[in-house]
């Protein structure tokens, strides 16, 4: 059984009217096989053979009366309808009514074309015109569904006179379609399927009615159409529709302009955009332009870089009385920032906050950090806080620039403010943050306050070894060498732990401040963590004895030498005790320790050794050994340049890079070997020069007037006529002196010595055999 709710009709019998508002029980199988029946019959019969009936029941279920219902007349009869069984006429503005109200109470779908399948009524294309007219044409849904259940009916026929009233619902359904009507009908295809969002379907309906030729598509539907494409993302598609547009001679209205400036503009056609926005102005004569059309082309002239453009289309604006937006506000400071122009950027903001716009938190951004960049602080702090008076929480990088700036600039105190700002806020500092604030403290030797800043940075999950690495280094090249030992302290007591090349500086900054029990540790460390003492390093530790003064001292650099267990201690060592001990000479035992070293990788640092060596062995008085070990060097190529034989012209030595005991014992060593080709071989050159340079000039000097030298001492050389050198070899006293048969002690060599190395003074150092060198073999 269905239940159905009874409806007013003007179809229906006067029992049903007067039953409307009860409800209709309906026997299904009963009204089959009525219908069925009916068909079969003729009207004449249909009293007698009409079985179906419909009970009216009240809401009990009792049944209140019953009678015959409407029914369809035989096929072909169109627009009657069987009352009992008499023939009833339905009148057009009832059927056309009928379609009307099914259409808007169903709109679309199985609901709808089930009910017009059961319509007691075949309608014909009169009346389906009607009924279109008769549908609202805001709504376009329910004529739509309609003319498709339409167009499946066999009584259907197309004509232009249904189209155009389902295209254009204005125009009278009665009348013949002309051609401006058709025409017109076309271009609102067109557009409904814009509004629809049906692009190929639109595109392509426009493309077959100008392949067609179809000339009469106006500005609207052109509109449309570019709109749709605009929207879709598709900005050359719309500029292609602009061009057919163009092409075609049609006439361009305001909103073709309105919509195709911005759009030209924001795809960076400028230049076409500004062709096009004096075109308009020219047409429009004094009429002024739309504001949306000052934004687009301000806005993208400005960031295209065009400033010029950008700012004199602004002034325009506001010359014809539009006041700007604050979105264009913004978009112009942002452009002038971007470009530099701070002041005039900086100037439109006063001008925005002058006229009551409120700058959004991107634009305070931009001008806190462009501030902060260019070096304005003070501008750039007083932004930032009025930033934050008006509710806006600065992002991590205005933090962070504004740091790194007062930082850079040595504002320790305005850099930790707005770092405990930060944090205080919740933000994370990022690891440029961090690292800039960690060298400001560091540069300002701010220690306890770098180390809270460390441990922070450590708590927030950054790897802070290089970081504090970094601030050993700014200690140590600073000179702060306790600053630097305390911020070592403190790194072991948080495990953070340095590299070995840093431990290395240090242990080399505390030698140079002479704090020789922080030093030894140190080398413990670095020797303890598997890194190599190169030569280098003994040789600078060598050096730091050579220079020492203080006999407590010289037990610290010893011991610390030991510590270094580098092949150059033994040798030195060895160096310093008898043949007996050695069970080799003195030359031979120099020359096993020198063939040992690797020149390729290490020939600097051997000539670094040798001239340190020889310093400290002329200080000890050990001419004969300095003498071995110049001898050496020299057959190693160790100073290559340094002796010349230029045949019977001139013989040089030249000591300009050598220290000032290398240079002492190579012009003894040197002119040994002169005196031995002049005498022996009888070869005597024109001239003798010696190559002092203005450093070693004096001493060189001094030590050969002692013994009464020819040699005439110029800006850099020490030289003299190969005969004079001659006669002057020829003396006891020269042959004495060569030979180092002259006492140690005697001011014939050491004494002169003392010029360059005051501290050596016979009074301080004893030149007895070191004593200390043998306690550090033990």
């Amino acid at each position: 059984m269905l239940l159905l709710r009874l409806r007013s009709s003007n179809l229906l019998s006067p029992l049903r009217r007067r039953r409307r508002s009860e409800t209709l029980i309906l026997n299904p199988r009963r009204l089959c096989t009525s219908s069925s029946e009916s068909q079969s019959q003729s009207p004449s019969s249909e009293a007698a053979q009409w079985t179906g009936e419909i009970l009216y029941l009240d809401e009990s279920g009792g049944v209140i009366g019953s009678d015959r219902g409407l029914r369809p007349a035989e096929p072909g009869r169109d627009a009657h309808v069987l009352d009992g069984s008499l023939l009833r006429p339905i009148p057009r503005s009832s059927a056309a009514a009928k379609l009307v109200e099914l259409a808007r109470r169903w709109r679309w779908g199985p609901d709808l074309d089930s009910s017009l399948d059961r319509l007691p009524f075949s309608p014909d294309p009169s009346i389906l015109s009607v009924a279109l007219a008769a549908l609202p044409a805001a709504d376009p849904e329910p004529a739509i569904s309609l003319f498709r259940w339409a167009r499946r009916q066999s009584w259907f026929v197309p004509s232009d006179a249904i189209y155009v009233l389902l295209l254009d619902p204005a125009t009278f359904p009665d009348a013949e379609p002309s051609a401006a009507t058709f025409s017109s009908s076309l271009n609102l295809a067109v557009q409904y399927l814009c509004k629809s969002s049906k692009l190929d379907l639109a595109f392509s309906f426009f493309k077959k009615l100008r392949d067609a030729g179809f000339k009469g598509i106006n500005a609207q539907t052109y509109n449309s159409l570019m709109t749709l494409f605009l929207s879709k993302g598709l900005p050359y598609k719309a500029f292609e529709i602009y061009e057919s547009m163009e092409g075609s001679h049609c006439f361009l209205d305001s909103p073709t302009y309105d919509l195709m400036l911005p759009a030209l503009a924001k795809s960076g056609r400028l230049d076409a955009a500004l062709r096009l926005f004096e075109e308009m102005k020219t047409k429009r004569g004094t009429e002024r332009l739309a504001l949306p059309i000052y934004a687009a082309l301000v806005d993208c002239l400005g960031k295209a870089g065009r400033l010029d453009a950008a700012v004199g289309l602004y002034q325009e604006m506001q010359s014809v009385g539009y006041r700007p937006s604050v979105t264009m506000y913004v978009s112009i400071i942002e452009s002038l920032v971007k470009a530099g122009k701070l002041d005039a950027g900086f100037k439109l903001w006063l001008e925005m906050k002058g006229t009551g716009f409120r700058p959004n938190f991107g634009l305070y951004t931009m001008m806190v950090e462009a501030h902060a960049r260019s070096g304005r602080l003070d501008a750039a702090i007083s932004i930032f806080a009025d930033m934050e008076k008006s509710g806006f929480l600065p992002t991590p990088s205005t933090y962070a620039c504004l740091i790194e700036m007062h930082s850079a600039a040595g504002h320790v105190d305005h850099a930790m403010r707005l770092y405990n700002s930060m944090t205080n806020a919740g933000l994370r500092p990022g690891l440029s943050t961090f690292t800039s604030l960690l060298s400001i403290l560091a540069n300002k030797k701010l220690l306890d306050l770098a180390a809270k800043v460390l441990l922070e940075m450590k708590a927030v999950g950054f790897a802070v070894d290089v970081n504090a690495s970094d601030l050993l280094m700014i200690y140590i090249k600073g000179g702060s060498t306790d600053l630097a030992l305390k911020w070592l302290r403190f790194m072991g007591s948080a495990g953070i732990r340095t590299n070995n090349f840093i431990i290395k500086q240090l242990f080399e900054s505390c030698m140079k401040a002479r704090l020789y029990d922080s030093a030894q540790p140190l080398l413990d460390t670095y020797v303890g963590s598997a890194a190599k003492v190169d030569l280098i390093l003994y040789t600078s530790v060598l050096a730091h004895l050579v220079r020492c003064q203080e006999e407590k001292n010289e037990r610290a650099i010893m011991e610390i030498m030991a510590v270094t267990k580098h092949k150059a201690h033994e040798f030195l060592c060895e160096l310093f005790t008898g043949p007996e001990q050695r069970k080799k000479p003195v030359l031979s035992f120099v020359r096993e320790f020198f063939q040992g070293i690797d020149y390729e990788a290490e020939e600097g640092a051997a000539k670094y050794f040798v001239n340190v060596l020889l310093n400290y062995l002329v200080l000890m008085g050990q001419m004969n050994r300095a003498r071995c070990v110049w001898k050496v060097a020299y057959e190693n190529k160790l100073f290559p340049k340094a002796i010349v034989f230029d045949q019977h012209i001139a013989w040089s030595l030249d000591v300009r890079n050598l220290s000032v005991g290398a240079a002492l014992v190579a012009t003894v060593h040197t002119l040994h070997r002169f005196r031995k080709r002049m005498l022996y071989y009888g070869v005597v050159p024109r001239r003798v020069k010696l190559v002092t340079g203005p450093t070693l000039k004096m001493v060189v000097a001094q030590m050969l007037n002692s013994v009464e030298s020819p040699f005439e001492i110029s800006k850099v050389v020490l030289r003299a006529p190969g005969d004079s050198v001659l006669e002057w070899f020829k003396k006891p006293i020269v042959q004495q002196f060569l030979l180092n048969e002259i006492p140690s002690k005697a001011d014939v060599l050491m004494h002169k010595l003392n010029v360059l190395f005051p501290s050596s003074a016979p009074e301080v150092r004893s030149f007895s055999p070191l004593k200390q060198v043998s306690r550090m073999t033990r």
